[in-house]
């Protein structure tokens, strides 16, 4: 049964056209510092930003979806060369399906990683569904994987690896490093 379980995740990565990212509890620890004069800090894993760019050099779009407005994800992703960032939207299944639109592709070429019952509709769509080692116990229950690491501590370059090594794609990408 394990062995059936990777290869539809392996095939599901493989299709993957389009990664889709949530913020506070994936890219993040889930933590917001706020301080007194307005300003907030997040903390950002330096390993997830580079997965971002490796795929990102496949030919990989990279998008946010995020529950919240802060003026630190605009900059992280722009940092990170990632136009499509949908914040504040509190029904995240309308931006995935701007997205998907705009990109023109089918649920089964998207990835998506999450955290919480709010990323279980899209869940349901994508052709990968991940969830964070940390997320909630409903969105563990309903994602195709889990990552070993938590959010903000490398979950996200543990997506990043495993779409590119499925599709083959890997050792193009880091070809520069060897």
């Amino acid at each position: 049964m394990a062995a059936e379980q990777d290869k539809k995740l392996i095939e599901a990565a493989r299709k993957t056209r389009l990664l889709i990212l949530d913020v506070d509890g994936v890219l993040t620890d889930g933590g917001i510092i706020l301080g007194g004069d307005g300003t907030e800090l997040k903390r950002f894993h330096v390993r997830d930003g580079h997965g971002i760019k490796l795929v990102q050099r496949a030919g990989i779009p990279v998008a946010i979806i995020t529950g919240r407005q802060s003026d630190v994800v605009e900059r992280r992703a722009a940092e990170l060369g990632i136009t499509d960032v949908y914040q504040r939207c509190l029904d995240k299944i309308v931006a995935y399906e701007d997205l998907t639109q705009k990109h023109g592709l089918e649920d089964s070429q998207v990835a998506y990683v999450g955290d919480d019952v709010v990323d279980i509709p899209i869940f349901r769509r994508v052709g990968l569904s991940v969830a964070v080692a940390d997320a909630t116990e409903e969105a563990r229950a309903e994602a195709m994987m889990i990552t070993s690491l938590g959010g903000g501590m490398g979950a996200v370059r543990e997506v990043t690896d495993f779409i590119l090594k499925a599709g083959g794609r890997w050792d193009d990408v880091v070809s520069r490093y060897y």
